[in-house]
């Protein structure tokens, strides 16, 4: 199977210069655990995770709670781990194993057009083994 019969089409994306907790509460609206970031012709240039912002997020001292001087291209991991489309789904699983991540962007001609995750390729494993051809 392809990445891209199980991918999530679409990336939900931020710019280097957002703040966290707009970053945070983009993640909550749509309910992800990653936002991708991407520079100002779209190309990607990194990658933000909830825990990364919880991280950042929950050091802070109450009294300190002002995050406006921080961005996320401060935080950001610039390690931004892709796939193509056309990339067998037993590939994103190793690559996933690998890098220790559990999402990749899927690219298809160097453009970003989706996200397949842990969670995804845990529901085809369940699928099959569940509910047997």
């Amino acid at each position: 199977m392809k990445v891209k019969e199980a991918m999530n089409q679409g990336v939900i994306a931020i710019k280097p210069d957002t703040k966290p907790l707009d970053a945070f509460e983009k993640m909550y609206k749509e309910g992800i655990r990653r936002l991708f970031v991407m520079d100002t012709e779209e190309n990607p240039v990194g990658v933000i995770s909830y825990l990364d912002l919880v991280g950042v997020l929950g050091t802070l001292k109450p009294s300190t709670k002002n995050t406006d001087s921080l961005k996320i291209e401060d935080i950001m991991s610039e390690d931004l781990m892709t796939i193509s489309a056309d990339d067998e789904i037993e590939d994103a699983a190793n690559l996933m194993l690998r890098a220790d991540v559990s999402g990749l962007l899927v690219l298809e001609d160097k453009k970003p057009v989706g996200v397949i995750t842990k969670t995804d390729i845990c529901r085809l494993v369940a699928a099959e083994i569940l509910v047997p051809s």
